[in-house]
């Protein structure tokens, strides 16, 4: 049997790796849609309606333009913007983040593709705070270095460009300083947390991959716990998530002359968590493709949940 899928956004860098993901699959019927007419909802509704399967790979207010396009029942949809990501009528699409949250992709015909910063945190934090170990009111901060990628096209053309403040890109590049990152309400509702976390992202010269930290003070936390077996529950956890390495506590062989290559996920739909530190004080490192599992590797792992099919496929 062959799914027929559109997506909708195809030219943008999400859409791009998503096609790019399925070209070569015989299970796989990519619908196009003229490239003149992609704008053109009369177009767009007969292409989404059409189809077994519709990312949406597209700005939030043409996202949800497109998913009130869809008049039948049978279309699933898959949004990779930030549109529906705290919406309850919506599913959020990270399938190890709860023993039922695959159940729950695998029965729904709305997904939302969570942030690519959004799904390091969510998914280093997420298990402590149901083991009971970070309270929900802890104040929590992160930051994160992901490649330039995940600004999409624009800042693609910027930073491969040569225009005058090339030099300034060479260095890293804090960005979102209002403190209001599109990412923070998903990070901040999918965990409970009382408040929301203080998020601060930073982009670098290089195209993708990325590392989002999440550090911990033992004394703030809810029970007396130590680095090592924070990284035992979090292997436990994740013991049987093919698409999830917790990685061993003193990870140092890891590293190279002790530092972590942000890139080192990259082209695949791996997550490996990280954990440092000791009695006092706590580190979770999580390395990604922003690309990946971030993004399109993401997205195409909830349609192989939500069709029925092995979620590796295409995969790995």
């Amino acid at each position: 049997m062959k799914y027929k899928v559109f997506v909708d956004g195809q030219e943008g860098t999400t859409g791009l790796k998503i096609n790019e993901r399925l070209s070569g699959r015989a299970d796989i019927d990519i619908l196009k849609i003229d490239p003149e007419r992609r704008k053109d909802p009369e177009e767009r509704r007969a292409f989404l309606n059409n189809a077994d399967i519709a990312f949406l790979c597209l700005p939030d207010d043409a996202s949800r333009e497109s998913a009130a396009l869809v008049t039948n029942n049978r279309t699933k949809i898959i949004d990779a913007s930030t549109a529906h990501r705290t919406d309850p009528n919506w599913t959020y699409g990270i399938p190890e983040l709860s023993k039922n949250q695959r159940a729950l992709i695998k029965d729904s015909h709305r997904v939302a593709v969570p942030g690519c910063h959004a799904t390091g945190f969510n998914m280093a934090l997420y298990p402590l705070i149901q083991e009971g170990i970070v309270p929900k009111d802890y104040p929590v901060t992160c930051q994160s270095v992901t490649g330039y990628s995940g600004g999409g096209k624009k800042l693609i053309e910027k930073y491969e460009g040569t225009g005058a403040d090339k030099k300034n890109l060479e260095s890293p590049q804090f960005y979102a300083l209002s403190l209001k990152h599109k990412h923070l309400p998903e990070m901040q509702k999918v965990n409970g947390l009382v408040f929301p976390p203080l998020f601060t992202p930073i982009v670098g010269d290089f195209y993708q991959g990325m590392v989002v930290a999440v550090p911990l003070l033992a004394r703030l936390l809810s029970k007396k716990i130590s680095a090592e077996d924070v990284q035992n529950i979090l292997a436990s956890y994740y013991a049987s998530e093919r698409f999830v390495r917790v990685m061993p506590y003193g990870s140092e062989s890891y590293l190279d002359n002790g530092f972590l290559d942000a890139t080192g996920c990259n082209n695949t739909n791996r997550i490996e968590i990280f954990v440092f530190g000791d009695s006092e004080q706590i580190l979770l490192l999580s390395r990604l493709d922003n690309l990946g599992k971030g993004a399109s590797g993401a997205a195409v792992q909830n349609m192989n949940i939500m069709l029925g099919l092995d979620e590796g496929i295409g995969l790995e």
